[in-house]
């Protein structure tokens, strides 16, 4: 309709212009401002401002399944077309993905354990496979490396670290976290890359102690530890790039802000249902 057009277009060209280019009247056009809205009119107006809360409020991440999961949630019933479109009248679109480049210091003589994992992403229970990996993250006093293990099931972030060196005494401590929160039972494995890292005399042997079986990767398949380098592509797309760290420390202040109150307790995740992974978990404990 062309009234519509140049009431929503009234901010980018003159009104005088638009009246001579559609062929219509000024009058015409403010006596049609002046009807009453339709009940869809109504409607999409106020799902256009719930859309844009939760845009804000999910900083500026989610696309338009996600903020249609959400407003079902909110007892909205919506489509995700009607959602995309109200959301491009609005202009309003998802980060964008950067380019992620895994990195992984695998050339070294330490023993290497088998691939238990095989790319099956799945499995049945909470605790039965973990999956880890390293990253870094720029500040500028230097790198700031991170080290997290996901719970393979949930995909919730169960225990994470971050400090200036990239060392066995990091992953060690992400591991030793991991273990006093979950208290896992017996047959778990902890999957990761082949850094030396995770090769190391001390994790090995702390696996063993802890009844840890130990899977890796297979050379030169970097699809092998996926889910935990989807994690830090949608970390560093979320957050980090979106931020200029002047120190190692606010960035570990961002970084528990994103992890433990956003990404764990918020965040929806398409593998889930479009449930957080917290969410996920509560979800599992509780009895049919």
């Amino acid at each position: 309709m062309k009234y519509k057009f140049m009431r929503d277009n009234n901010n980018i060209f003159h009104l005088n212009r638009m009246s001579e280019v559609l062929r219509v009247s000024r009058s015409g056009y403010y006596a049609w401002l002046k009807r009453p809205l339709s009940n869809r009119e109504r409607h999409n107006a106020y799902l256009s401002d719930r859309i844009r809360s939760i845009y804000e409020q999910r900083k500026q991440v989610y696309g338009c399944l996600r903020i249609t999961a959400e407003l079902r949630d909110k007892g909205f019933s919506c489509s995700k077309n009607r959602v995309a479109r109200l959301m491009r009248k609005q202009g309003i679109t998802a980060r964008t993905k950067k380019r992620f480049k895994v990195t992984t210091n695998s050339k070294h003589h330490l023993p290497i354990a088998p691939n238990l994992v095989e790319m099956q992403f799945n499995p049945e229970k909470i605790n039965s496979i973990w999956t880890t990996d390293i990253t870094y993250i720029a500040t500028k006093e230097g790198w700031l490396y991170l080290s997290v293990i996901l719970d393979l099931k949930s995909r919730a972030v169960i225990s994470w670290d971050a400090d200036r060196s990239i060392d066995e005494n990091l992953v060690i401590r992400t591991l030793e976290k991991a273990l006093r929160d979950r208290s896992p039972s017996s047959e778990l494995i902890l999957h990761s890359d082949r850094g030396s890292q995770y090769a190391s005399h001390r994790l090995r042997q702390m696996l063993k102690e802890n009844n840890i079986q130990q899977s890796m990767s297979s050379k030169g398949n970097c699809y092998d530890n996926a889910p935990v380098e989807s994690f830090f592509s949608t970390l560093k797309r979320e957050l980090v790039y979106r931020d200029n760290y002047k120190t190692r420390e606010e960035a570990k202040q961002s970084l528990f802000e994103y992890i433990e109150l956003f990404y764990n307790r918020q965040r929806r995740h398409s593998t889930l249902g479009y449930l957080s992974p917290l969410q996920f978990e509560n979800l599992k404990k509780t009895p049919n």
